[in-house]
């Protein structure tokens, strides 16, 4: 059976060139122009993942990510615009599991789409014996931190880090080579395909993101380096 997409935004032009896009993909979309109705149709049809507007008339995103997390933990991608950095944060917080800016392109949408779902059908991860999330095959193992690209999970001295697709990706990127200094060029292709242009700032954004999240675990995490003219690198251990 096709995963079930729920998008909801009052752009008509996004709905039918997004439903589109993934319908050709093989997905089955339905489409909401404002959150109220979402949230009845998702009564009835639930999805497997929902894209949602933040800024929508009736119900906004925010209110309807809300009243879906009462009941479901499907994944949310927030669709936001380049001024929403605070309505970003406090989604992510709600309980979204990633965001794209305004306008973005369609084939970056389809990957944080499938990276989601691949999260969701590998399933629940495995513990070992103290509790702790097990290393799976494939995972980067750097010291304290532990990352799962299949599972998409990233822990730290055995704590669970929630990171959206992007800031996964970034620090992915970062890990694989520990002391490399990865350019903010390289990190924007790690993170968004290459021939996507996105500013430079947006990838310093994302790391300040990354640190804060990191610290709340750990106010003593250090190991991701700026070098100020270069770019970025995961400290050797």
């Amino acid at each position: 059976m096709p995963s079930t997409i729920a998008l909801v935004d009052d752009d008509q032009n996004i709905l039918s060139s997004v439903s589109i896009s993934l319908e050709a993909e093989g997905f089955k979309v339905d489409t909401y122009t404002d959150g109220a109705k979402a949230l009845q149709g998702l009564a009835s049809n639930p999805a497997d993942l929902a894209i949602l507007d933040i800024k929508m008339p009736r119900m906004d995103g925010m209110e309807l990510l809300s009243r879906i997390r009462r009941s479901s933990q499907m994944p949310v991608i927030f669709l936001t615009s380049k001024d929403d950095e605070v309505d970003e944060m406090l989604g992510l917080r709600m309980g979204a599991d990633d965001y794209i800016r305004k306008p973005f392109s369609q084939r970056l949408l389809l990957e944080r789409i499938r990276a989601l779902l691949r999260r969701v059908e590998l399933g629940p991860v495995p513990v070992g014996k103290t509790g702790e999330p097990e290393p799976q095959q494939g995972a980067i193992v750097r010291g304290d931190l532990v990352l799962d690209p299949s599972r998409h999970l990233c822990t730290w001295k055995g704590n669970p880090v929630q990171l959206t697709v992007t800031e996964f990706l970034i620090l992915e990127a970062l890990a694989q080579r520990p002391g490399h200094v990865k350019t903010r060029d390289q990190l924007m292709d790690a993170a968004y395909g290459e021939h996507i242009y996105v500013e430079d700032r947006t990838v310093d954004s994302h790391i300040k993101r990354l640190r804060r999240k990191f610290k709340r675990v750990d106010d003593d995490f250090a190991q991701i380096e700026t070098l100020y003219g270069l770019g970025y690198r995961y400290r050797d251990a």
